[in-house]
């Protein structure tokens, strides 16, 4: 079963804002991709829910797709440094 990473197989968004949405959902997918078990992940949730440590862990691979989506809007067409 092939799970879809980038939903809509584009990275374009309109918006800075459609673009973090899009960081987050590929999070996520990823996690669902690398553990597909639903169950797995629901046992493992707390664990992580109230660590600080995987928690600033997630945020920084959210942070890490939001880069690439970035990039590929041109950092929202030419508004890049």
């Amino acid at each position: 079963m092939t799970v879809e990473l980038v939903p809509g197989n584009t990275l374009i968004t309109a918006t800075p804002q459609e673009g973090r949405e899009l960081a987050i959902t590929m999070a996520r997918k990823t996690i669902g991709a690398m553990q597909p078990d639903a169950e797995v992940r629901q046992v493992l949730r707390p664990g992580y829910a109230t660590s600080a440590d995987s928690l600033t862990a997630a945020g920084h691979v959210v942070a890490v797709e939001f880069a690439t989506i970035a990039a590929a809007n041109n950092y929202w067409r030419g508004d890049s440094v």
